[in-house]
């Protein structure tokens, strides 16, 4: 059972715990960004990206919403659109995000969609999303529902996120907000709670050894072919 001719040992790397603790530990707020899939004048999906602003400042984050108005649909537009330059500079700065998104015929919103396409997988040969936190969370004007929530979270793991476990899901969210827009005290509000401080939790555990944390054996055994076969290419130019 120990047998792995397969292997490239030059690519494979043994686990080890020293590289899961960061030498040093990055000591500014957690950069959080936050993503929100509806522009109703009264939209709960905005509601509570914005009550998770207020949590999240309190717990201590440097707190960034991505208003998507003016955005244009995925690929009728230039990706130098002022608006679109604007999201893909936050991703890029932000350590962690919040997708929220309203449930609207049984998913997410066109919108959320588009937001979430507009970020490449990589940008100037560095992948934006690689390694950072998410949390996700629905609004449903019906009974509760998990549709949006698990399609979101089907998303964070193409965009190689760190989806946290836990995730809100409210429902009626008609009755849940104030005239102000204000959610009210209630089990939902709680666990609103409860998902942005693990989301910062997480954060805070992981952004220093992201990079470790979701680098592939694959990729190095990819890479190291790709190497190969430049440097074999460069020495049959020069000995021709």
């Amino acid at each position: 059972m120990t047998d792995t001719p397969n292997l490239d040992e030059n690519s494979f790397q043994p686990v080890s715990p020293d590289r899961l603790s960061p030498a040093s530990r990055s000591s500014h707020a957690p950069r959080i960004l936050i993503l929100y899939g509806s522009l109703r004048e009264r939209s709960y999906s905005r509601f509570c990206a914005e009550e998770s602003a207020r949590i999240l400042h309190r717990l201590g984050a440097e707190v960034r919403l991505f208003d998507p108005r003016g955005l244009p649909q995925v690929d009728t537009d230039d990706p130098g659109h002022p608006k679109v330059a604007e999201l893909r500079d936050l991703v890029t700065w932000c350590e962690g995000m919040v997708w929220s998104s309203p449930e609207r015929h049984g998913a997410m919103t066109g919108l959320m969609k588009s937001q979430v396409d507009w970020i490449p997988l990589s940008l100037g040969g560095v992948r934006p999303t690689q390694g950072k936190t998410l949390a996700v969370m629905q609004v449903s004007g019906g009974s509760q529902s998990f549709n949006t929530v698990n399609q979101l979270r089907i998303l964070g793991r193409w965009m190689r996120l760190l989806t946290i476990p836990n995730q809100s899901s409210v429902a009626k969210a008609w009755d849940e907000f104030d005239d102000e827009g204000r959610m009210k005290a209630s089990p939902y509000y709680n666990r609103l709670v409860d998902v942005m401080e693990e989301l910062v939790k997480f954060t805070l555990l992981t952004r220093d050894i992201r990079d470790h944390l979701v680098d592939r054996y694959s990729e190095r055994v990819e890479s190291r072919a790709e190497l190969s076969a430049r440097v074999n290419q460069s020495k049959a130019a020069g000995g021709a």
